[in-house]
C-alpha cells in the first residue's frame, strides 16, 4: 500500500552522505542505549548473571530491527534522521512498507562491514543510492528546513 506523504510533490534532494553518517552515528547511540536497557532488564530476570547465548543475541537483533522498522515506516525518520532532516521513503515518495525496512536493514550490515562500501557505492552514481537504497526500492532525501514560528 502506497501511502504518499504530504510533501511528495516537491522535488526533495538526495541525503548527502556526510549528514547519513552523522545520522547513523546518532542512531548507533541510541541503539546502544537500547541495548544496555535491555541488557539491564536480561540480567535481573537472570538472577544478576550475565546473558549470552544465540536467543540472546536474537533478541538483540530483533530489538535493534524493530527500532528502525518502527521509525521508518511510521514516520521515515528515525531520531538521527530527525536531527539532521533526513527521510527515508519509496522511490514514489511514500511511506516504505515493513519488507522494505526489513531489506535495508539486513543490507546494512554487509553495506558497512565491508568497509562502508554500500554507502561509499552512492558517490558513484547520479541517483545518489547506497546498496540498501537499491535493494529495497527506497531513497533517502533531504528536507527543507521547517520555518520557526515567530515569537509572540
Amino acid at each position: 500500500m502506497h501511502i504518499p506523504y504530504p510533501d511528495s510533490p516537491r522535488v526533495l534532494c538526495p541525503a548527502t552522505l556526510a549528514r547519513r553518517l552523522l545520522a547513523m552515528l546518532y542512531d548507533a547511540l541510541l541503539v546502544i542505549a537500547l541495548w544496555m536497557v535491555l541488557g539491564a532488564l536480561a540480567v535481573g530476570l537472570n538472577g544478576g548473571e550475565a546473558v549470552t547465548g544465540p536467543f540472546w543475541k536474537s533478541a538483540l537483533f530483533i530489538a535493534t530491527y524493530g527500532f528502525f522498522a518502527y521509525f521508518w515506516t511510521r514516520s521515515g525518520q528515525t531520531l538521527g534522521m530527525l536531527a539532521w532532516n533526513l527521510r527515508v521513503q519509496s522511490t514514489a515518495g511514500g511511506h516504505i512498507s515493513w519488507t522494505q525496512s526489513l531489506i535495508r536493514f539486513l543490507v546494512a550490515g554487509p553495506s558497512l562491514a565491508l568497509g562502508g562500501l554500500g554507502y561509499w557505492w552512492m558517490l558513484l552514481g547520479d541517483e545518489k543510492l547506497t546498496w540498501g537504497d537499491r535493494a529495497s526500492g527506497t531513497r533517502v532525501v533531504q528536507l527543507e528546513k521547517k520555518a520557526k514560528s515567530a515569537k509572540r
